[in-house]
């Protein structure tokens, strides 16, 4: 079988699953103010019926949601909850905007508290195996096999990559920055690709199998948003590096891995292993509060914002 016609991996299955702006916006508000009718995202998002409606039918597909019926005023409608693949990706939630909090704040962020300890939860990501927090990108080796690459994320897609002015921008929603990162399939492949030490763009474009044009595209908005920078390699050759501010989007991308390969069955040699140098073991990562250094769980945190307490879905549906 060529390459191009292989199956996915499993992380390319889940960058084709969340790697759009109005997927990750539509989960945020189902997780965090128990979004679940049509007409509720509709109103929150901005977003048009139409667009709202492929958006559905792809999340239902992809077993990010199910339909369950309900009954109004005599009628039978539908909503849509949390499947319990959605609801694994909380720890993403949350640590995504634990890096828009250190890195693009803003006066109206809500601030993330830790029921246990009552204090403002920065959050560290630590190995479940051996314990240790915190856990960064430089303290961790990435192994691949031979079929893990992102360039099957190049599935056709029926709508067209959302414009960046739409975005909503009350104090919940994801920043469009953080949107430049993570909404976009080609964007998430490139800062995975990133973190595997995949620097030129002549390896970045047999990689992804991108289109010249987009690549050139994307990494022009990876280095005016400061997540790149463009350095002078080997032989002069023109390299692109994570700054500290990509660096620390370490999180979201051992999140991301770690949800993809539970949920999703690549080709036999096509398994991303992460290892923490520190113990050996593969990556299983954690959140950790910083405040008081215990185990963060989806039911025992929530966010305080200008609008009120908001909590982080405790339960499905």
């Amino acid at each position: 079988m060529a390459k191009s016609e292989r199956h996915p991996s499993a992380i390319g299955q889940a960058l084709l699953a969340l790697g759009d702006q109005w997927t990750l916006l539509m989960l945020q508000r189902a997780f965090l103010t128990r979004t679940r009718r049509f007409a509720g995202w509709r109103d929150q998002l901005g977003m048009s019926e139409s667009v709202l409606a492929g958006r559905l039918k792809e999340m239902v597909a992809g077993d990010l949601l199910r339909p369950s019926p309900y009954r109004e005023e005599g009628r039978g409608r539908t909503e849509y909850l949390l499947t319990d693949r959605a609801l694994e990706l909380w720890p993403m939630l949350v640590v995504i905007w634990a890096w828009e909090y250190e890195w693009i704040h803003r006066p109206d962020m809500p601030v993330l508290i830790h029921d246990a300890c009552g204090e403002h939860a920065g959050v560290d990501v630590g190995c479940s195996a051996c314990g240790e927090a915190p856990i960064t990108a430089r303290e961790t080796e990435a192994e691949r096999g031979q079929s893990a690459t992102f360039a099957q994320v190049a599935v056709p897609r029926h709508h067209r990559r959302t414009v960046r002015d739409r975005v909503p921008r009350d104090p919940l929603s994801h920043f469009p920055e953080t949107l430049e990162l993570l909404g976009d399939r080609w964007s998430t492949a490139i800062l995975a690709a990133s973190f595997l030490r995949i620097r030129r763009f002549a390896d970045l474009q047999a990689e992804l199998g991108v289109a010249p044009s987009i690549l050139a595209d994307r990494l022009r908005r990876f280095t005016e948003l400061k997540v790149l920078k463009p350095v002078d390699g080997p032989a002069g050759r023109r390299e692109y590096r994570l700054t500290g501010k990509g660096l620390a989007f370490f999180g979201v991308f051992a999140f991301l891995v770690e949800w993809a390969q539970r949920w999703y069955t690549g080709p036999p040699d096509s398994t991303l292993l992460i290892t923490h140098q520190g113990c050996g073991r593969p990556l299983v990562p954690f959140l950790r509060c910083r405040s008081c250094h215990e185990r963060l769980t989806r039911s025992g945190v929530h966010f305080d914002s200008p609008d009120g307490s908001v909590r982080i879905l405790p339960s499905p549906g």
